[in-house]
């Protein structure tokens, strides 16, 4: 059994990782199986399923995963986002890499069949905005957002299964906090403030009246002017 550190993980699965930790957890669309074999080798879970619907990843993460002697601990399953997952059987749940359309709809069929696991690690490489409507109605709250840095910029979220409104959202304005994130918006970070002008100024020549990115770019604009209506955090006056 191999539990020594393996292959490095990129900034935006590293960020993931840091918001999973179960007894068991299942990895949906892993591909070669590298989130899963970090999480098991640095004590994150002690169990996990490893979900592929397309051959060519599914045996590589078979590949993977008896290479590193890990197929004790690490189940490899074929089949469609969350089917192969029983009702109640794995409390936590990642997707990565994916849109958040898609996302989406894996999480819709899932609660269709009663799988709804208690936490859920999300990572779209888009607007994350449907997959926060989505829990706003499906039962769960925004616990942690993070933003990894890469060839976009990642927005990294875990929502935990709750009762009654989010509480996250509260004093923030609606659209902006579904976009760029309740969380991170408070937390007002660098990385989150590029993002923001960056889609202030692609959206700027494209905001026809009437055109969807009017929409757009209001929505930005509502995001920067709560932004820059905060005092940017005094890094030596530490909390």
């Amino acid at each position: 059994m191999d539990l020594t550190p393996g292959r490095m993980l990129d900034a935006r699965l590293e960020s993931v990782l840091t918001l999973i930790r179960a007894p068991l957890h299942a990895d949906i669309g892993s591909d070669h199986a590298g989130l899963p074999l970090e999480l098991v080798r640095r004590g994150h879970i002690e169990r996990g399923v490893i979900v592929e619907l397309n051959p060519g990843p599914l045996e590589n993460a078979r590949l993977a995963v008896a290479r590193a002697g890990l197929g004790g601990r690490l189940d490899v399953r074929s089949g469609d986002g969350l089917d192969p997952l029983a009702p109640g059987e794995v409390p936590s749940v990642s997707l990565t890499g994916m849109g958040a359309l898609t996302m989406r709809g894996i999480l819709e069929r899932g609660a269709a069949r009663q799988v709804r696991p208690d936490a859920l690690v999300v990572q779209p490489n888009d607007n994350p905005a449907p997959l926060r409507e989505w829990a706003l109605g499906a039962g769960y709250h925004l616990r942690a957002e993070r933003l990894a840095s890469g060839y976009w910029t990642y927005p990294v979220l875990r929502f935990e299964r709750a009762d009654g409104p989010d509480p996250a959202y509260d004093g923030l304005p609606p659209e902006a906090a579904r976009r760029y994130g309740p969380l991170l918006l408070r937390e007002a970070s660098a990385l989150l403030r590029r993002q923001v002008w960056a889609d202030v100024t692609r959206l700027t020549p494209l905001a026809a009246p009437g055109r969807p990115a009017a929409l757009e770019l209001a929505t930005a604009r509502s995001a920067l002017a709560w932004l820059e209506g905060r005092t940017p955090p005094d890094p030596a006056a530490g909390g």
